[in-house]
């Protein structure tokens, strides 16, 4: 038997069982975005202790749950704390709970986190759109037996992030005057920050963002065949590029600031797309 078949199933089966609900789409809070969940129409929650099996985020302020309700019109399940590699859990269990909300019907994804600038030209509360990603510091989430209910084999990874999503979050984002880019995401495995050297090279390769989570999401949200868009808040420079050394509390500060423009673009994403 598969085992990460069987928990993934195992944990759906679980999910079922409290909720009926059917999203359209999904949506991952990063740091400075925890209490978007509580300010939308809930109609129900469902933690994650109560899903048996289900890995609970050890990251402080991340409240471990899911959220179920509307977001205008449109029917959302958002995870509020999502579960990073560096927490010591195995790929499989980082994105099951992405599995776990396409296969509860959602079929657009929007991943959001905190990301380093690794672009000289970003700056602390920039917002970027991915398009693309790096992944080649933290394994695949589709390495072992696959899963043939979720999808291929050797699925295409040629267009990650949705280019019509991208699209529609530009057009928000100059509706609602707030700048945008866009650029290249790297995924380091954290939790230790990376060091200059790693910041050179990974500009070197084309990133522009460093990051510990999201790029595994996206990659098991494809394999699913979900529209994906990801954006970063980029909170910090990243190592070596400025002589303030980095911390979580100075990720936190600048997510908390720009957090009203953030949640702003969220709302307006999700209506139009």
């Amino acid at each position: 038997m598969n085992q990460v078949r069987e928990k993934l199933f195992s944990c759906l089966e679980s999910l079922k069982k409290k909720t009926d609900f059917k999203p359209e789409v999904a949506l991952v809070l990063g740091s400075g975005l925890g209490d978007y969940a509580e300010h939308i129409e809930v109609k129900e929650t469902v933690d994650y202790k109560d899903l048996e099996g289900f890995p609970v985020s050890t990251v402080a302020g991340h409240k471990g749950r899911f959220v179920f309700g509307y977001i205008g019109s449109v029917p959302v399940v958002i995870m509020q704390g999502r579960v990073h590699y560096y927490e010591g859990y195995p790929m499989s269990d980082v994105v099951l709970p992405i599995r776990l909300m396409g296969l509860l019907g959602a079929k657009k994804l929007i991943l959001t986190n905190a990301a380093g600038g690794i672009n000289f030209d970003y700056r602390p509360g920039d917002f970027m759109l991915l398009k693309d990603h790096i992944t080649t510091a933290v394994p695949s989430p589709l390495i072992g037996e696959n899963i043939e209910e979720l999808g291929p084999r050797f699925p295409d990874m040629s267009e990650v992030y949705s280019e019509r999503m991208r699209e529609i979050a530009i057009f928000c984002a100059k509706k609602l005057e707030i700048p945008i880019q866009e650029g290249v995401y790297v995924q380091f495995t954290g939790p230790n920050y990376e060091t200059p050297a790693e910041i050179r090279m990974a500009r070197s390769w084309g990133a522009d963002a460093a990051g510990m989570s999201t790029a595994c999401e996206a990659m098991a949200a494809r394999h699913l065949g979900m529209e994906v868009c990801g954006i970063s808040c980029i909170t910090n420079l990243a190592a070596g590029m400025s002589k303030q050394a980095l911390s979580h509390k100075e990720v936190q500060e600048t997510a908390d600031k720009v957090s009203v423009r953030f949640k702003a673009l969220i709302t307006e994403l999700i209506k139009a797309i």
